[in-house]
């Protein structure tokens, strides 16, 4: 159980500095160097450092590990092609009479944001991966498998970023009632509305992602620009 503490003390502190824009980009992630630093012996520092690989926000290269940074130009590009991606799930049920989304598929996942609702999380930028869950269900209910293989590919690129859009109480609260609207919305065959939501829901999402993402390398950069 401490082993455990450790680790998951380590991985937030660590994903807590890569989300701030430190250290930078090519500074290599020593497990020795970080185990010393946070006073862990190195296996929770491995352990969290192979959580934020998954999480898309450290990569290997030839040398190591070091920290993943999506080239800011290239954000607009990524969610245009999410949001191509996530609306054409509903449009080929709009274009297609025998396309219908399953509710074997969907309604379980529309009842567990249900119990969500009933019990929010504290925000946190770990929330992407239950927002990730919804989108890739939502998207594989309607029956295209190399559509989801795109949208994940997709989300593992973009998802350092939107993991900034969870670190407020009411972006949480306004995603947990988005989806379930729209889930419910595609589950009465009210696609349109289902359709005009979900564009609404992700270009918000965008907007606060972007926004965020700009402070943040705004104070990485003043915070690199001063010494102690």
């Amino acid at each position: 159980m401490a082993t455990d503490t450790r680790r998951e003390r380590v991985y937030k502190a660590l994903r807590d500095r890569l989300m701030s824009g430190t250290p930078s980009p090519d500074e290599r992630l020593s497990e020795e160097r970080l185990a010393e630093q946070y006073g862990v012996s190195r296996t929770p520092v491995r352990e969290a450092l192979a959580r934020l690989v998954s999480d898309g926000l450290v990569e290997r290269r030839d040398q190591g590990l070091y920290p993943y940074r999506p080239r800011f130009d290239d954000l607009a590009d990524l969610y245009e092609l999410r949001t191509t991606l996530e609306l054409r799930g509903i449009r080929r049920a709009l274009d297609g009479e025998s396309v219908r989304h399953d509710p074997d598929v969907l309604g379980p996942e529309l009842d567990r944001w249900y119990e969500i609702r009933e019990a929010p999380p504290e925000p946190d930028a770990g929330f992407v991966t239950l927002d990730e869950r919804f989108h890739m269900t939502l998207l594989a209910a309607s029956g295209n498998r190399a559509l989801c293989d795109a949208l994940a590919s997709v989300n593992a690129k973009v998802r350092p970023v939107r993991m900034f859009d969870y670190l407020t109480p009411d972006r949480i609260v306004a995603t947990v009632d988005e989806h379930i609207e729209v889930a419910e919305l595609v589950l009465a065959d009210k696609l349109d509305d289902a359709h005009d939501l979900l564009l609404a829901h992700i270009d918000t999402s965008r907007s606060v992602v972007v926004r965020r993402a700009e402070e943040a390398r705004a104070f990485a950069r003043m915070a690199r620009a001063v010494r102690d």
